[in-house]
């Protein structure tokens, strides 16, 4: 079977390479920017976790799990060894008052070019995550990133104070009003996003990932997923499985097959620091795409563990390390 998808993918990233602009951004970094850009994939055709570059599906998975379970502290994903989310519950630590320890300002930049402070960054981050899992009050405090993804996905506050639970919303439309043209998940809420990730704001970092709509047709659930921003080379290739993982789970529960993955970007940039890696991911060969095995005998997304969560017959290239701008 060809691979089509990670074509689309990599074509993607030529494109951006070619194409952007340079612009500054909030980080410092720097990118290579477009405005506008859709990729399509046919999720009939095998699970699109690509494989150019290795892409950890238990990082994939857990993050969208704790979503869906509406959960907003990284502790469930330090107890699942998923530390993507690290560096913006960091950040809120310390900013805070009741920080005493080394300079942090600007870590994510000052990691990169000094050797004897990212030594010291290391130590105090393990210390961070430690007391996130072993410490109750600290984790309330400092593990809870706001009003991000899990908040407004399943506990979407009202102007009126009431709860409204949009992902199990939409999954009891699909399966009573698949025509409907309003199967729509929102994760852009102004008054969250208002000086995001500032000292104590309502949410760390505001939701790139800003809208999601389904669409069935002949039996198959599509998801077309808009996004303001994407970080290409870190960021699209897990949103890409993420939203197709999620896509199959909300298909499963709905008895319908999957049917597409549309992923329309605003700002689609590679980072500064990212080109060469970048450059690196398009030199190698394409090889054939997993497949995605979930439990049988979990049916409802709300259910699902990692542990119902397989893929098989992954053959990717090595990783390829770049960091993240925070």
């Amino acid at each position: 079977m060809s691979n089509k998808s990670e074509q689309t993918y990599l074509d993607f990233l030529q494109y951006v390479l070619e194409n952007g602009v340079k612009k500054e951004d909030r980080t410092g970094t720097g990118t290579l920017s477009v405005f506008g850009y859709q990729m399509r994939f046919d999720l009939s055709q095998g699970f699109p976790l690509f494989t150019t570059k290795r892409t950890p599906f238990r990082l994939i998975a857990s993050e969208l799990l704790w979503f869906i379970k509406g959960d907003t502290n990284i502790r469930y994903l330090l107890q699942h060894n998923n530390h993507i989310w690290d560096e913006w519950a960091f950040k809120k630590w310390i900013e805070s008052d009741e920080y005493n320890g080394p300079d942090m300002t600007d870590f994510g930049n000052r990691c990169l070019v000094d050797e004897e402070f990212n030594e010291v960054y290391k130590i105090e981050m393990e210390a961070f995550c430690e007391r996130i899992l072993t410490d109750d009050r600290f984790a309330e405090k400092f593990g809870d990133l706001g009003n991000v993804y899990g908040k407004q996905w399943r506990n979407w506050t009202a102007s009126t104070g009431e709860s409204i639970d949009q992902l199990k919303d939409v999954i009891n439309q699909i399966k009573t009003n698949p025509d409907s043209r309003r199967l729509i998940v929102n994760a852009w809420n102004p008054e969250d996003v208002v000086n995001a990730g500032a000292k104590g704001s309502k949410a760390a970092l505001p939701p790139c990932h800003v809208m999601f709509q389904f669409y069935v047709a002949n039996g198959k659930l599509s998801c077309h997923l808009t996004q303001r921003s994407a970080d290409s080379f870190l960021g699209a290739n897990f949103n890409i499985p993420s939203y197709a993982l999620l896509t199959y789970l909300i298909a499963r529960e709905c008895d319908l097959e999957v049917g597409e993955f549309v992923y329309s970007l605003g700002d689609a940039h590679i980072y500064s620091n990212h080109i060469e890696q970048v450059k690196e991911q398009l030199s190698r060969d394409i090889r054939e795409l997993p497949t995605l095995k979930i439990n049988p005998s979990k049916h409802s997304v709300f259910d699902i563990e990692m542990e119902d969560l397989t893929i098989e017959g992954y053959n990717p290239h090595p990783s390829i390390k770049a960091p993240i701008a925070v």
